[in-house]
């Protein structure tokens, strides 16, 4: 599990997300076109097919009556929990508002940007293997924020059932549509509209590979939030840094998914030997061992380096989803980090914290593309729009300019547009 730094699973690990996407994108393509041919017939077949649910346009809603009993079926410790987890997420979201503005030239003329929210958004939510309440509050309230009207949700009802916590937070979050449809079909549907499902402006939230492909092949239809690869942390350890807390930070990406990744960077081989016997150790209790001893076996690493320049050197390489930054006086080092989804400062600041109730959203770039993507937010969900106003002075001003342009591309009709007007 210990490597140095140039060994070749480092590029292992960061091409593990490099999927054989020619066949998921065949199938998710397939079962698009059938749903924005046949709307409601094929939405229907596929929902019986793949989760073993006869449904219908009157049953394809999740009813009121539904939603109390998810409340009834839900831990009162956990409702507060998400509760408390609701305010904090939507607070710092409302710190990302944007502002229409305009400014005015020496000549008069008046230019700027309108800020005006989406109009309506669809929220993917997980429910097969695993089902995430976090994933209705990181991707609802962000469009809370930034005041779209229209939320709904989407959600594969296993058996007809969507689970209760799922449901909760949901209505905690001001959703009322929730469509008991998941899959790349329920994808397809929010970009295309079906006779029981509206079509929406933009689709976020995870899903299994089929969803991601789905996403991928909607987007221009539709907008959406990314593309999501598998999970991943990186974890830059200093001397001082407590194994069994870097160990349990590695272990809890592990758990998620065999080809989650774990990374941690250090420059010390002692701490290096106590971290990787911590994991070990840590990983035999684990209730989804199974899962994390693959993700560890295979997509895993800790990397011995010469010092701190170089672990924040291939950490920007790397560019991870979530990073660690377990170093003595770390808030003074966060300058050094270029490329990171979210980075979490100090040893009292886990990557648990911000999955769920610190703020900052969990839906992150992963595969690298923290390079050139941020994390889901506020200004997600608004459309800027240009604003010019020019008066007859401010043109006159530009005329000339606009017009030697304008002949210089050889398009006439353009310089006219002004010539006609000075």
């Amino acid at each position: 599990m210990i490597i140095n730094k140039n060994d070749k699973k480092l590029d292992d690990i960061k091409n593990r997300g490099a999927a054989m996407e020619g066949d998921y994108l065949h199938t998710a393509s397939e079962i698009i076109s059938n749903v924005r041919k046949n709307g409601d017939k094929a939405l229907f077949e596929y929902t019986k097919k793949f989760d073993n649910f006869d449904i219908n346009k009157d049953n394809i809603k999740v009813s009121r009556q539904e939603i109390e009993e998810a409340y009834d079926n839900t831990d009162e410790k956990l409702i507060e929990s998400i509760k408390k987890a609701h305010d904090n997420i939507l607070a710092f979201h409302k710190l990302q508002m944007e502002k229409t503005w305009l400014y005015e030239t020496k000549h008069g003329a008046l230019l700027g940007q309108k800020i005006t929210p989406l109009d309506s958004a669809g929220i993917y939510v997980p429910g097969g293997k695993a089902a995430y309440f976090s994933s209705v509050l990181m991707n609802a309230l962000p469009a809370v924020a930034a005041g779209v009207k229209d939320i709904s949700m989407v959600s594969p009802a296993v058996n007809g059932k969507i689970n209760s916590a799922v449901l909760a937070a949901a209505d905690i979050c001001g959703i009322k549509d929730i469509y008991k449809v998941g899959g790349a079909q329920a994808v397809a549907a929010f970009a295309y509209g079906t006779e029981s499902v509206k079509k929406v402006d933009k689709i976020t939230g995870p899903g299994n590979i089929y969803v991601a492909m789905a996403k991928k092949l909607v987007f221009g239809v539709c907008d959406i939030d990314m593309i999501a690869g598998p999970s991943e942390i990186l974890i830059i350890a200093g001397d001082n840094a407590e194994p069994k807390y870097v160990a349990a930070d590695m272990l809890a990406q592990c758990e998620h998914d065999e080809l989650a990744s774990a990374v941690t960077i250090v420059w010390n081989k002692k701490l290096a030997e106590e971290i990787e016997k911590e994991v070990k150790k840590q990983l035999e209790i684990l209730p989804k061992k199974n899962i994390a001893k693959v993700s560890i076996e295979k997509h895993s690493a800790i990397i011995l380096v010469d010092n701190l320049d170089e672990a924040c050197e291939i950490a920007n390489n790397i560019a991870p989803e979530h990073l660690e930054l377990y170093i003595d006086d770390a808030l003074s080092h966060i300058g050094k980090i270029r490329h990171a989804g979210a980075i979490f400062v100090g040893s009292n600041s886990p990557e648990a914290a911000g999955d769920y109730f610190a703020g900052p959203n969990h839906v992150l770039p992963t595969g690298g593309s923290a390079k050139f993507f941020s994390p889901l937010g506020t200004y997600d969900f608004f459309k800027r729009s240009s604003i010019i106003y020019y008066n007859k002075a401010s043109l006159q001003a530009g005329s000339d300019d606009i017009i030697t342009m304008a002949e210089n591309e050889n398009l006439q009709g353009h310089a006219n547009s002004i010539k006609f007007r000075v």
